[in-house]
């Protein structure tokens, strides 16, 4: 479900006014182990993916190696600044052309004061076997300087915390990231453990392209 390079085009993107210019981008990376939200989902994963955003409105699709085929993201929503304070609500989907997971589906809410963004995505997870999950997926994180620092979790089907250490730069325009991640357990009612206790350090490349 979405690496660095993604995530921080995400945050750029829905925590800020909107231009007036329509404008589209494309982007590309690698991550040395694909974590999201504190799950691990694979080692050495390449991903590309494609974005449009125009007067606050963005959309796009993202794309990540996840071993057993690829995992196939799209989302669109709104941001915008009621004062200080930014606000966005969107919608996520992630699906996948292999066996390695099942769909979900979420609206995206974010808001951002300062230095700190609280993010929320209450969410659906369709499983082939048993009644689907529902999950709420929140997290507070405080950026400064490249360096940010984050606490997430997860409440209803799914439980458990995480804390992400990171920083990320760009050297001649290619963007360079490193956390570090520490997850308590983080199980499923239906599906147990997700993932187990566990610490994680990542490294991220990747380019931003215009199109």
């Amino acid at each position: 479900m979405k690496t660095f390079l993604r995530a921080s085009f995400i945050t750029s993107v829905i925590l800020a006014t909107g231009v007036a210019q329509a404008e589209w981008s494309a982007n590309a990376g690698f991550a040395s182990e694909y974590y999201y939200r504190g799950i691990f989902q694979e080692s050495s994963s390449a991903s590309a993916g494609v974005d449009f955003e125009s007067g606050g409105f963005y959309a796009g699709t993202w794309a990540a190696d996840v071993g057993d085929g690829l995992e196939v993201d799209g989302y669109f929503g709104y941001g915008t600044d009621v004062g200080d304070v930014s606000l966005s609500i969107g919608y996520t989907g992630y699906f996948y052309t292999g066996d390695f997971d099942t769909e979900y589906q979420e609206i995206n809410l974010g808001a951002g004061f300062g230095i700190v963004t609280l993010d929320v995505a209450i969410g659906q997870h369709e499983l082939d076997s048993s009644t689907d999950e529902d999950y709420t997926y929140y997290a507070v994180t405080v950026e400064k300087n490249g360096f940010y620092g984050k606490f997430a979790g997860f409440s209803q089907d799914w439980e458990g915390e995480y804390v992400e250490l990171g920083y990320g730069t760009t050297v001649a325009e290619i963007d360079l990231g490193i956390s570090l991640i520490f997850c308590d357990e983080i199980a499923s009612s239906d599906l147990g453990i997700l993932n187990a206790d566990d610490e994680a350090i990542v490294f991220t490349i990747g380019k931003s392209f215009d199109l």
